[in-house]
């Protein structure tokens, strides 16, 4: 099960690990979770539907990841 909040702006927003996790397992939680997006995405929806992703921790950095290797892995 996965659960995401969207803000105001449309950004998405949910925790894919702790610092505990393995970097596969944080690798495999990403993966399914930006599956999920790309799967509920409505067929309505014109145009670009994720125009950037990036990632943080709670309280770190964000890092940006290239969109095209993200929608390639999520299908």
């Amino acid at each position: 099960k996965i659960e995401f909040r969207v803000d105001r702006s449309g950004n998405l927003h949910t925790p894919i690990g702790k610092a505990s996790f393995s970097v596969d397992e944080l690798y495999e939680n990403a993966k399914a979770f930006l599956s999920e997006v790309v799967r509920l995405r409505p067929a309505s929806a014109k145009g670009i539907y994720l125009k950037s992703v990036t990632m943080s921790a709670t309280m770190g950095p964000p890092i940006r990841i290239d969109r095209s290797s993200v929608l390639t892995e999520a299908r």
